[in-house]
């Protein structure tokens, strides 16, 4: 098997999320944080013809990467053979009870109060805005007509802030995040926002979706 750009992009991303994963067999590849705020999902073109877990993926694909063209074989129930036709490298699997997993059956979203679209350059620009006024808060918005992302430091009234427009609702609400759980592959996204504290992220290319917990000082009036 070789893995592609676009999975070996997930598994980056996905490293950034848990440094440890489970595989299972078949096409979808999904993470959770340790703390467990964060959970992703993607389907990718290859099939992995077993179950099995990685404890560092940074390693592991560190380790893909020093072939010139990879091949992985997953013959041994143990551990995967990276080589090319000159080397050869042994990746032994973990034990997966050590390792932080979602669960086995799909997560929903409870609700969906609020939903948008949002650009990636929206979202490039929210998140490097926030680096440059040294805020940690993201805030979803809504006036009663307008919906605005917004960065800031919610615990103090005089920081600077950012916004983007990026849709309309006749609801008021403030949905809020921490920056640093936007740990998103570039793409555009549908957004939708439950009241029960949860936001999913679904990109409208990919088939890659990301459910990220809001903080519980989140309001919705609706």
């Amino acid at each position: 098997m070789k893995l592609s750009k676009g999975t070996l992009d997930i598994l980056k991303n996905f490293s950034n999320i848990n440094p440890s994963i489970t595989f299972k067999e078949g096409q979808e590849l999904s993470t959770l944080s340790i703390q467990k705020n964060i959970l992703s999902r993607a389907v990718v073109e290859e099939t992995f013809p077993r179950n099995f877990a990685i404890y560092d993926l940074q390693q592991f694909l560190s380790g893909v990467s020093l072939f010139e063209n990879p091949e992985l074989d997953f013959d041994n129930p143990n551990y995967v053979i990276i080589k090319d036709n000159k080397c050869q490298s042994r990746y032994f699997f973990a034990d997966p009870s050590t390792i932080v997993a979602p669960p086995a059956n799909k997560v929903e979203i409870s609700s969906k109060e609020v939903t948008f679209l949002v650009a990636w350059s929206d979202l490039s620009s929210i998140i490097k805005a926030a680096a440059i006024y040294s805020v940690e808060d993201l805030a979803v918005v809504g006036d009663g007509s307008d919906i605005h992302l917004v960065v800031r430091d919610k615990k103090n009234d005089t920081s600077n802030t950012y916004s983007v427009k990026v849709g309309q609702s006749p609801a008021r609400f403030n949905f809020n995040f921490k920056i640093e759980h936007l740990k998103l592959l570039p793409a555009d996204y549908e957004v939708t926002i439950s009241k029960a504290n949860a936001a999913l992220f679904k990109s409208s290319s990919k088939d890659l979706e990301y459910l990220i917990a809001l903080e519980p000082d989140s309001v919705y009036n609706g």
